[in-house]
């Protein structure tokens, strides 16, 4: 089925159904290397809450969820390379399996951060499932995900999840954002 193309996409790079699928795939990878333990899915607002949501579907081990909120971005559209925790974890991690669902890796900064600070405070082990990586020519990012959803153009991209200024989050798809939105 051809979704309805917001007006500021360029094109679609990952239709709903591409989505499911890699949800689907990814679901069972964790749970496949799960299988025994009760790992602590560690959702990095706001971009990952609705990759983290479906994949937590998609788990069959059992497993429980947390949030925390990170920005190196704010409003702009380049990492600015300062990490700022806005929300941190509720649970006690020390002794758990943490794993990291990431909506899209491009630099990889913020995630370093994360797993040092999370291992800082004890975890057990730490793995990223990241839905999206960019492919950034010449550009070797700072972390190597454990399990990755797709391989996504070096373009500006949102949807499912992902945004521009706190919009788009909602759009069925993943989409390439035409750059006169985020050059005006």
């Amino acid at each position: 089925m051809a979704e309805q193309l917001h007006p500021d996409i360029q094109s679609v790079i990952l239709s709903e159904d591409d989505i499911k699928k890699i949800v689907a795939r990814l679901g069972a990878e964790v749970s496949r290397d799960y299988e025994g333990k009760n790992p602590l899915v560690v959702a990095v607002l706001r971009g990952a809450f609705v990759f983290t949501a479906d994949l937590l579907r998609k788990i069959t081990v059992p497993c429980a969820v947390d949030f925390m909120a990170v920005s190196s971005y704010g409003a702009g559209v380049k990492s600015s390379g300062v990490v700022k925790i806005l929300k941190d974890l509720d649970t006690e991690i020390r002794g758990r399996d943490i794993l990291i669902a990431e909506d899209i890796l491009d630099s990889g900064l913020t995630l370093s951060y994360l797993m040092d600070l999370l291992r800082g405070r004890g975890a057990k082990s730490i793995k990223i499932c990241a839905f999206a990586v960019k492919d950034i020519p010449n550009h070797k990012p700072a972390v190597t995900p454990d399990y990755v959803g797709a391989h996504v153009p070096d373009e500006f991209i949102v949807g499912y999840g992902l945004d521009y200024a706190e919009r788009y989050r909602n759009l069925p798809y993943v989409g390439i954002l035409k750059p006169e939105v985020y050059s005006k």
